[in-house]
Formats: C-alpha cells, structure tokens, sequence
C-alpha cells in the first residue's frame, strides 16, 4: 500500500493447506478475515491470533484488498465465487481473488471473465508440497496472473510461499499444477506397483528401498510416500485418493480439449479411481501400496 499499511486479506478454506497459510499471513502482520466451516479448530485457533470472522463470503469481500481461495474444486470455488452471498457479490473493485485450489482451468478463465467484468482481479495460484511446509510457509505456488497484479500480490504471497514461479496469464497456473500432480501422482502408482512386485519376487520392502532410496530415483516426493510403507506414518503426505482422482479427472479433460494422447495418464487416473470406488477415496495417496498390494494378494504394505 502506498500509505505503508498492509492490506486486508480474506481467506475462505482453512484446511490442512489453508490453517498454515492463513499463520503465516498473520504471523507477517496482515490483517486477516476467515470463513468459518465445519472444522471450527483452526478458525477459533487463528481468530486467537487476532483473525476475523465473516458472515459469508460476499461479506468477507466487502472487507477485504486481497482474497484467498483454498477449498476442494472448481465446483467448491464456483459456489463461492457465485450468488447472492459470494464474493463477486460483495467484492471491490480493485481487489484480486487468489485461487489456490487446484482447479480446472475452463472454469478458472470464466471466473476470471467475469470477476474482470467487475474490475476484479482473479489469480490462479495453486501450491505444492504438504500440510507441513504450510505450516512452516515455504510451499511452493505457480501463478497465472498479469504482470501488475503479481507484482502487487507477490510480498503476500512471500508470507506462505518458499518458492514462487509467475507462469503468465491467468490459467497456467491451474494447468501447470495439473501436470505437476500427474507427474507425482505417476510416481506414486509406479512406487506402488514396484512395491507389490517386489514383494511378490521375495523381496522386503526395506530391501526396495535400501537400492530405490539410495539411488538416483530418490525424490522429496518417494521420502513423504514411502514413510507410510516403511514407517506406518499415516501422516507423512495427507493427500487424499479422492482429490488425487479429481486431479487427474481435470487433467484427461484438459488433454482432450487440447488433443494431447495421454496413455500413461489414462493408467494413472484409473489407478485412483480404482481405489476411490472400492471405498477408499478418504485414504492418503501412499496408502495407494496398500491397495496395490492387495490386488496382488499381499497383506497391507505397511504390514510388510
């Protein structure tokens, strides 16, 4: 701000990505507005922080320079992004909307349609990494926005982001994050069966990860998703198989509108949706190993 006072933000899903974000934004000295939900931990554990507590969110946005967004899906941020009591209803001109969902990019540029035709600002910037860089604010974020708005949002964005790449327009952000989570979540179903194999060729676990783990194979993302494997951490990466699905819905129809041949993607998506029909959609994506290994007969990965 011009005058040297930071300015109001908002902040609607303060979920597992979202309680550690929203510290941090008021651990840096930002006036910060929460929706309240279900969960009502952490909105009473940031409210003692000094947060705020809106209506709703045409509400908040009346309060509020810069907004962020944090929830499920495209249809969780066209339900608050819409109607009679969501942000476009309330919301200034001026102000800049920051969706962090990992969302589809179709409904990503029609919002920003229509939040423009209001001279509102609307940003993709979806993260990467855990619950726990959140907490510590040193996620990773890809952001589609126009120049001047990134700039603008960029010191906000410093407050929970350890690692910021400005993509372009709005909308790469969302679909950038699409690949990325087909590239981890690719990892994830070959781990799984590399797993499953293994152990059925006679082989422990802890001998697969004694060459995988020391190897040029290793990755921050085969540390978090083995510890479920090795260690029974059920915490390590709490990601569900239900979102991870989702993503990979969002990514085949982004494929196809942009005809792209995504074989490998098509077995990846298929892995999840597997696991998500059998019941298991509220199960973390390292526990994909279990559900592996129990199409091939063996007891649960982290039994082994």
């Amino acid at each position: 701000m011009g005058d040297g006072r930071k300015p109001v933000i908002g902040f609607i899903g303060v979920g597992l990505m979202g309680a550690g974000m929203a510290k941090n934004l008021l651990a840096k000295g930002y006036p910060l507005v929460l929706v309240g939900h279900r969960n009502r931990e952490p909105v009473e554990r940031l409210k003692a922080l000094g947060a705020t507590e809106a209506a709703s969110p045409r509400e908040l946005a009346a309060q509020c320079e810069i907004v962020h967004l944090c929830v499920t899906g495209s249809p969780q941020v066209e339900a608050v992004m819409r109607g009679d009591q969501g942000l476009l209803a309330g919301a200034r001109p001026g102000s800049v909307v920051i969706d962090c969902s990992t969302a589809n990019p179709v409904s990503t540029l029609a919002l920003a349609d229509e939040a423009a035709a209001q001279g509102v600002a609307f940003v993709d910037a979806p993260l990467s990494r855990t619950p726990k860089e959140a907490e510590a604010g040193t996620l990773d974020t890809m952001v589609g926005a126009a120049p001047e708005v990134f700039a603008r949002i960029e010191p906000v964005l410093r407050c929970w982001a350890g690692h910021i790449v400005h993509l372009g327009p709005v909308g790469l952000g969302h679909k950038m994050k699409l690949i990325n989570n087909f590239v981890a979540m690719g990892y994830a179903a070959l781990f799984a069966e590399g797993l499953a194999i293994a152990r059925k060729s006679g082989l422990s676990i802890a001998q697969f990860h004694a060459v995988i783990g020391a190897g040029r194979m290793r990755s921050p993302f085969y540390d978090t998703f083995m510890q479920w494997s090795l260690l029974g951490d059920e915490n390590a990466h709490r990601f569900t198989i239900a979102n991870a699905h989702k993503d990979m819905r969002y990514l085949a129809a982004m494929a196809g509108e942009v005809g792209a041949v995504n074989p490998l993607q098509a077995v990846v998506k298929n892995s999840f949706a597997a696991m998500e029909a059998a019941g298991q959609g509220e199960r973390y994506v390292p526990m994909l190993a279990d559900f592996i290994a129990a199409q091939n007969g063996l007891s649960p990965a982290a039994d082994g």
